[in-house]
């Protein structure tokens, strides 16, 4: 594994603010919105942590790890758009928890990655992509952000019906 470049570090240290404060959001507000302080801090941390994505190349070119940063930018834009214009009316929340939610996701596939790869220094826990303890965190997280997606949505049909 290639060695940490100064944009590598500023991306993994605000990449980890990102993540603390998507969750305390969720965790406390069941829902990310930019209403919230911590939902525009997770918001903003999430922009410059998925645009310093795109500028790191020391894999070998454009990669996963960039298309999941194109795919946060745009869930990240997808939440926006919905939670400012109600795009899609009543069912525009639905859409701007996906997106916000989806970023989270996007946020632990290459953290756990990177994470397991680089960890313990000088004999790390995984060596390839294909090894099976990455794919059962990915499998995991996947999991988590379903279960967790499904619980938002019945909370939000909850409280549009109270």
């Amino acid at each position: 594994m290639p060695e940490m470049i100064p944009l590598g570090w500023f991306h993994t240290i605000l990449g980890i603010a990102a993540v603390l404060s998507g969750f305390y959001t969720i965790i406390k507000y069941r829902v990310i919105t930019l209403e919230q302080r911590s939902g525009k801090l997770y918001a903003l941390l999430t922009l410059i942590v998925a645009g310093t994505a795109l500028g790191i190349y020391n894999q070998g070119g454009f990669g996963i790890a960039h298309i999941l940063a194109v795919l946060t930018l745009a869930a990240l834009a997808c939440g926006v758009i919905m939670e400012k214009t109600h795009l899609f009316g009543s069912v525009s929340k639905y859409f701007q928890a996906l997106g916000y939610t989806s970023t989270l996701l996007f946020h632990m596939i290459p953290a756990i990655t990177d994470f397991l790869r680089r960890l313990p220094v000088g004999d790390p826990f995984i060596d390839t992509l294909e090894d099976p303890l990455l794919q059962q965190f990915h499998l995991a997280f996947l999991l988590i952000f379903v279960i967790g997606l499904i619980a938002q949505f019945l909370w939000l049909k909850k409280r549009a019906s109270s």
